[in-house]
């Protein structure tokens, strides 16, 4: 049986506030990160992460959205050493949160500033605890990774670009692999997708800048 959903499935759960599961390639970092659209977390959703994914929380976000809200990168392009390339930003939190920025419900507050039209840098202090990761303008045509994948889906489904993504671990704190990733899949519905498909389908039907 094929564990993995169609592109356009994913999107419709996505859409919708679910989360999914997507795995890269296996030459890659043969990882795989739960996500949910940055427009429809929860305090809920973040603790879900925390229970089950065992990762970093980040906040995947347009070069747009990192623009207008005036968050500059962690280090410079040119100092970047991370084996994949990943762009970190300069964490944030809202202004006004409640336990210091650390609480589920601080962390969701913060990233749907990162989401709202209507957000402005006077809404985030700088350090925080949400780290923004800055996706490649062209996305998952450009780079093939689980930050712009993120972004991509939220694209696709007509959401705010940005979207929220932690990596899973296994109970010894390793990555998950295949197997676990479908019990973790099937214990909760989750569904599964490839950032090699989401590659394939933007080929086909590539989002309007």
């Amino acid at each position: 049986m094929n564990p993995f959903s169609s592109i356009p499935e994913a999107v419709k759960e996505f859409k919708r506030g679910n989360a999914l599961i997507v795995l890269d390639s296996p030459t890659r970092e043969n990882q795989a990160d739960l996500i949910f659209a940055g427009e429809k977390i929860t305090s809920k959703k973040i603790n879900f992460f925390l229970k089950n994914c065992r990762g970093l929380i980040c906040a995947a976000i347009s070069k747009k959205i990192a623009n207008k809200l005036k968050i500059p990168l962690m280090v410079s392009p040119a100092e970047n050493k991370e084996k994949t390339g990943v762009q970190f930003m300069v964490s944030v939190d809202a202004k006004n949160v409640n336990s210091f920025g650390i609480s589920s419900s601080d962390r969701a507050k913060t990233i749907k500033i990162l989401a709202s039209p209507n957000s402005s840098p006077d809404d985030l202090v700088r350090p925080g605890h949400v780290f923004p990761l800055l996706a490649r303008e062209g996305g998952v045509l450009e780079r093939q990774g689980h930050t712009e994948a993120t972004v991509d889906l939220a694209k696709l489904s007509g959401l705010s670009a940005v979207g929220v993504l932690s990596e899973i671990l296994d109970e010894n704190g390793e990555p998950a692999r295949l197997p676990k990733l479908i019990k973790l899949s099937i214990r909760f519905k989750i569904k599964i997708i490839t950032i090699e498909d989401l590659f394939r389908y933007l080929k086909k039907h590539p989002l309007r800048s």
